[in-house]
């Protein structure tokens, strides 16, 4: 498996992250890396959407689920629980939910890390199938944890998706790189 860089951007304070070129029929996997996401105010999880050819309107519909793993520092606290509010039934067009949380720049040592995959987008014959796993530094009245999310599902159109947005749930991304790899 051979990874092909395509370009990357940094946030800085911004609305969002779009990719909007480099997705097409080149690859049939394409990767999303997502290194060290703040968001501006504190527990909002980082989201993507996508659209289809010159489209903006980033309101396709997602049928998805989701499960996160997790510890705390002090060892009090260890789950694997069903997100149950991070799922999206057919008919939502909703931004879809990467990440438990994330803490703003107040704790600058916190970060959300991980990477989105998106299966053959530019097929006409399939469904968009996409998988995501996230790790998110969380601070709760000083004790830390360490939260893992796991999200699969899919893009309900045979259209090509050519157009990948990051946003975070409310507010703006403070900071965080993202990076799109074609996978061969």
């Amino acid at each position: 498996m051979g990874y092909t860089f395509l370009s990357s951007q940094t946030a800085d304070d911004d609305p969002s992250i779009d990719f909007t070129s480099g997705i097409d029929g080149t690859y049939d996997e394409y990767l999303f890396t997502i290194v060290n996401y703040k968001p501006e105010t504190d527990s909002q999880q980082i989201c993507f959407q996508v659209d289809t050819g010159t489209n903006t309107s980033y309101n396709q519909t997602i049928t998805s689920t989701s499960f996160y793993a997790g510890t705390s520092d002090t060892g009090g606290w260890a789950q694997v629980v069903y997100a149950g509010g991070h799922d999206q039934a057919e008919g939502d067009t909703a931004l879809q939910i990467l990440t438990y949380g994330g803490e703003s720049n107040t704790i600058p040592s916190l970060t959300n890390s991980g990477e989105l995959r998106l299966y053959a987008p530019s097929s006409s014959a399939y469904i968009k199938h996409f998988t995501a796993s996230v790790n998110c530094i969380y601070d709760s009245s000083g004790t830390r944890y360490n939260i893992t999310t796991h999200t699969a599902g899919y893009v309900n159109t045979t259209t090509a998706l050519t157009r990948v947005r990051f946003a975070a749930s409310s507010d703006n991304i403070y900071t965080g790189t993202f990076t799109l790899y074609g996978v061969s």
